[in-house]
This record gives C-alpha cells, structure tokens and sequence, in this order.
C-alpha cells in the first residue's frame, strides 16, 4: 500500500509549539531530522521563506517520497536525505551546510507507519513481524525473535518496554517460537494475552512488547544519544532545538542530555518541564496524549 500527500494520514503533534520554541525566521537553516510526511516542516517553511533552507531527514524512504509532495507544494528551499538523524555529520557535509539555526526531532514511529499493515508496527492489524523504519535493509522483528536467546529476549522487553511481565512473556514466545514459528503481528500479540493477566489496565497487554521490539530494531535510544551528545556542534548560537517524545524512555534521555549539555554551558534549557498537547488537541488526535516536547538553546 502506498500513501500519497493527500491521505492525510499523520497529523503534525504539537505544531504550534514547534514553532513557537524554534522560533525560525527568513533566511534560516533548519534542520528536521525526522520529517515524515513533511506536517511541521511545512509549518517551518512558511516562517523561513524565501531565503531559508529546510533540510529534512528520514530513514523511511517510503514517507520521504510522501514528504517531497508534501514540500513541493510551499513555497521555499528543501533538501530531503535518506538517512538516520543520528548520521546528522555526513547530512549536513552533503547538504553544504556547517551550522543550523533550528533542529528539530519528532521521535517515535509515525501515524502511517502504524496505520501500514505490512509494516507490522500495530497488534492491531494482521502483518508481517517486520517493524523496520527503513525497509532497505537490516534485522526485522522476527529476525530478532529468532536470533534472541529467552534471557536476551527478556531483557529487550524490560529495558525498552518497562514490561513488568517479561520474563513470562519471553518464555512464551520462546516456546512459540520453537513449537510453530512466530510470523505475524497478531500472532505474537495472541501469545502476549496468554500469558499476561488484563487486570484493570486499559492498554493492550501487547503495547510494550511491540513498543520494545519497534526500538530494538531500529536501535532508536542508541540513535537518539548518538545524535544528542554531537548536535552541539553543528548549532549556531542562538539556535534552537526542540524534541518530542512519546514514552518515558525517549524523554528521559532527552532531558539528561539537555541537563548535560546545560551543565557544559552549551545549553539553555527552554522547558523546565516537558510541554504536552491541550486538551483541545487530545481530542483531535488521540495518538498527541502521550507527547512531551523539550526544548533548549545553544549558548
């Protein structure tokens, strides 16, 4: 299945706060490092029109092509690559750029993603194990579930889905594994039910499980600090940076290296707090209730 700009699958969260943080003007140089279909590039665009530059990255080529459409209908300088924010060096050496003005990241997999049944992100929809952003290549879900050994299975799951079931859950899927061979997303999720008890709780039992294993095979914490202890380097004084996350991994993370960097006198922090959607947008867009955007300054 392929989308095109005007599906309107992925709905930009906390745009106006993007903005507001960034604070882009004409003639800037932004960086967005994980652009997707282009929602708050677009929304940066018009601010840095007509002598600024958008340069937007992406490590799932198949929402680039949706983020060229996107683009090419605003007014304004672009520059997409096909790459992970974390390879931000080589980016900006391609792009001719030393410094930026702006960066921003939107962190997580995106709407389309999750709404793509071959892309076996969601329990929620019959598909492959597969949950790669960038389909050219690496280790799938189910290649890690064949590779991992129960113990190494287990500590995937606590470490990158806080799942307080995890033993009982790799124990599972190992004997799965080994009985008739996990391939599909409601696969996997059927044996999670099985041996979580539901409780009150009104998350799927399978939401950490798909999370931990969405962030194993895309190596996103590794990336994510990766790209934090250098973006320094290639911020101009003044230049803004603003992050949002969806779970309290990715956030935690963000604020020790923003409290880091701020120690270094690098930083100014910008939110002493992580800034969420209004109530108003919660309501528009139930994928929005778990962001927390922080931001800070290069001094």
């Amino acid at each position: 299945m392929e989308y095109t700009a005007d599906d309107r699958v992925h709905i930009p969260v906390l745009a106006e706060e993007v903005v507001d943080y960034l604070q882009p003007q004409s003639g800037h140089i932004i960086l967005d490092g994980t652009v997707g279909s282009g929602g708050h590039a677009m929304r940066i665009m018009e601010k840095i029109q007509p002598d600024g530059l958008l340069i937007g990255v992406d490590k799932d080529m198949e929402i680039l092509r949706i983020a060229k459409q996107t683009l090419s209908k605003t007014v304004g300088t672009f520059r997409l690559y096909h790459a992970d924010y974390s390879e931000v060096n080589e980016v900006l050496r391609q792009a001719g750029v030393v410094k930026v003005d702006g960066v921003l990241l939107d962190l997580g997999a995106s709407s389309m993603q999750f709404d793509q049944a071959e892309r076996g992100f969601s329990f929620a929809k019959e598909g492959p194990l597969d949950m790669r952003m960038d389909r050219s290549g690496g280790r799938t879900a189910r290649d890690l579930i064949r590779r991992l050994s129960e113990r190494e299975l287990e500590d995937v799951l606590k470490r990158y889905g806080e799942e307080r079931w995890s033993r009982r859950i790799a124990r599972a899927v190992q004997r799965e594994e080994r009985e008739a061979g996990i391939t599909s997303t409601r696969q996997l999720a059927a044996v999670v039910e099985r041996v979580v008890p539901r409780g009150k709780s009104k998350i799927h039992p399978a939401t950490r499980v798909f999370q931990a294993l969405r962030i194993a095979v895309n190596k996103e914490l590794e990336g994510l600090e990766v790209f934090l202890d250098t973006i320094h380097n290639y911020m101009t004084t003044g230049a803004r940076i603003a992050i949002i996350s969806f779970h309290s991994l990715e956030d935690r993370v963000v604020k020790k290296k923003f409290v880091e960097r701020a120690n270094h006198g690098l930083f100014r922090i910008l939110t002493r707090k992580p800034v969420i959607p209004s109530e108003a947008e919660m309501e528009k867009n139930i994928r929005s209730r778990s962001a927390k955007l922080r931001a800070a300054e290069r001094i």
